[in-house]
């Protein structure tokens, strides 16, 4: 839960202590928290708009850069207007917060004690945007190729204040149902990635698959930029999980440590999986393990150890790999850059897991999981990866049914074979452009060519 926990619940543990005594700024643990909020912003851009940027095909490489970039922008503002109060505003019968911290109405520079006794209030809300920030920003490798700009916008301001912020209320909101269920998710499993990859998957659906999708080669055209994102995202990961302590003592370090230690297992895992099962280890292999091992981790991190962190990231590995080669493929649907079958399946397996290893020995004021003694756990746990699932699942279809009503959701047939960086952004990321336009359009359209042909159209 993301260190909501530990502070409300030590202060409770010490009869006598005033608030007002607590509740004073330690500028270690805000300087910690605010570097953290930094590193998750490099998560979102450039990590996941380099990572995906690189697996799409070129043609496609501004458009995908742009969603990332543009969901930057975007949800920094809502999650000021009106997200930040929805997510963790005064409680609503246990579904949302309330609007009383509309434009960031009473969050000013002292500490709410609720929430981060230690650091500024206007602090821990800049740690929570950046994490309502890249959610949206992982469900487009879902669509990543085919999904129209105008229709793409309306479609991730729905989503963050009527999915994301409503489902980090449940879980990490003061009396949000989810957390007085007792569930436990410290940096978000439920809240970011399963909600993302669910998301993704009906997304997916709806807009039905990339053409050409299994008859044409569909392969990234640049895996250095996606070596390079998937590098930013495990050093970003650092402030998403250890940032999630609030504070700069030894459960950030515990939490730094584990989620590097489940990120090697997990892409050594998928690497021998695949060179196993192929004959050959991949780069694109690596780099997705990698992820998939900081998926997992992320909602066990501060209340497992390093040895089930190893476990974690191992059986990541496997699973998310199984779903990527086999379960996809079994099953047909277009998820471009597998965001359901990294964060979706890897955030299912680590809240499950965070059920199993949980410890009190690791975070006191979490609980025990099976393993421990408390089987309980397990059961909380998956109710609230049930809950997420299909909360995430019914409100992203509904939603893009809506978009639908005012938007073309999908990209016509001429705009998907000329690629969306053209027919979307007017821009092509490997020609020399001129007012927007790439040189080789202007050509063709000042010669003897009545076609308009771009250097990309046939390309991968």
């Amino acid at each position: 839960m993301r260190g909501l926990y530990l502070l409300p619940l030590v202060l409770l543990a010490a009869p006598g202590l005033a608030w007002a005594d607590e509740a004073r700024i330690d500028t270690g643990d805000t300087a910690f928290v605010l570097i953290s909020a930094a590193l998750v912003m490099i998560m979102t851009l450039p990590g996941v708009a380099l990572f995906y940027g690189g697996m799409v095909r070129r043609k496609n490489t501004l458009s995908t850069i742009m969603q990332s970039l543009f969901i930057m922008a975007l949800i920094s503002l809502q999650w000021v207007l009106w997200g930040y109060s929805i997510a963790f505003g005064p409680d609503q019968a246990h579904l949302f917060g309330s609007l009383a911290w509309l434009g960031l109405n009473g969050v000013g520079q002292a500490p709410n004690p609720d929430y981060s006794a230690t650091i500024p209030h206007l602090a821990f809300m800049a740690f929570q945007m950046m994490f309502a920030v890249i959610t949206p920003a992982l469900i487009t490798g879902a669509f990543a190729e085919r999904m129209r700009f105008p229709a793409f916008v309306a479609f991730t301001l729905l989503w963050a204040t009527f999915v994301y912020d409503p489902l980090a209320h449940w879980v990490w909101g003061v009396e949000g149902w989810l957390r007085n269920l007792g569930a436990l998710d410290f940096a978000g499993g439920t809240v970011v990635h399963i909600s993302s990859g669910v998301s993704g998957l009906i997304a997916a659906l709806v807009l039905g698959r990339r053409r050409g999708y299994g008859s044409e080669p569909m392969v990234p055209h640049n895996l250095p930029l996606t070596v390079l994102g998937a590098a930013l995202l495990w050093f970003g990961w650092f402030g998403f999980n250890a940032g999630s302590a609030l504070s700069a003592n030894g459960l950030a370090a515990s939490a730094f440590v584990v989620t590097n230690t489940a990120a090697a297992a997990a892409a050594l895992s998928w690497v021998f999986a695949e060179w196993i099962r192929h004959g050959k280890p991949t780069v694109l292999g690596g780099a997705s393990g990698l992820v998939a091992g900081l998926v997992a981790i992320t909602p066990a991190s501060g209340f497992v150890g390093p040895m089930p962190a190893v476990i974690i990231g191992l059986v990541a590995g496997v699973v998310c790999y199984l779903a990527v080669s086999v379960l996809k493929s079994k099953l047909g649907y277009d998820d471009s850059l597998d965001a359901f079958g990294v964060h979706g399946i890897g955030g299912t397996w680590g809240a499950l897991a965070t059920g199993l290893f949980a410890s009190r020995a690791v975070n006191p004021a979490g609980v025990d999981g099976l393993l421990f003694g408390n089987p309980h756990q397990l059961w909380i746990q998956f109710i609230s990866v049930l809950a997420s699932w299909l909360f995430a699942a019914v409100m992203t279809f509904v939603i893009l049914k809506v978009v639908g009503l005012f938007f073309k959701l999908r990209a016509s047939e001429d705009e998907e074979v000329q690629g969306l960086d053209i027919t979307q952004h007017g821009e092509d990321a490997y020609s020399d452009m001129v007012l927007g336009a790439p040189v080789s359009r202007i050509q063709s359209l000042s010669g003897s060519h009545s076609t308009v042909v771009t250097t990309r159209e046939a390309g991968v």
